[in-house]
């Protein structure tokens, strides 16, 4: 199998598992719906030019900080924090799924996964 279709199975994989997470704690779908594409707004660096457009966006669109975020609020009791996680974990295993990745300094267009 291709490696380009790995990594957009790994994308729905990831996808996946958040959802089922996600319907497990119970967290509600009206927050989901409104956070779902909050990570996006990350874009607005890219007005600053494309090093710091890129900066921002993948500080956003990489699962380290909500994978970390989950495991404490999970260890903390916090469910609604746990669903934010899970909502952002969520976002960016659809991206992958998409074939959005992380953003070269260079152009928005310049990701790890493809040229778009």
């Amino acid at each position: 199998m291709r490696p380009r279709v790995l990594l957009h199975l790994e994308g729905a994989a990831i996808l996946v598992v958040a959802l089922f997470f996600y319907q497990q704690i119970h967290a509600s779908w009206l927050l989901f719906g409104l956070l779902f594409l909050v990570p996006d707004l990350s874009m607005i660096g890219f007005a600053a030019g494309a090093r710091i457009g890129a900066a921002a966006y993948n500080f956003f669109h990489t699962e380290v900080l909500p994978v970390l975020l989950a495991i404490v609020a999970a260890w903390a009791h916090h469910p609604r924090v746990l669903a934010i996680a899970l909502i952002w974990v969520s976002h960016i295993g659809f991206d992958r799924l998409l074939g959005y990745g992380l953003k070269y300094p260079t152009h928005f267009k310049d990701t790890h996964l493809q040229r778009l």
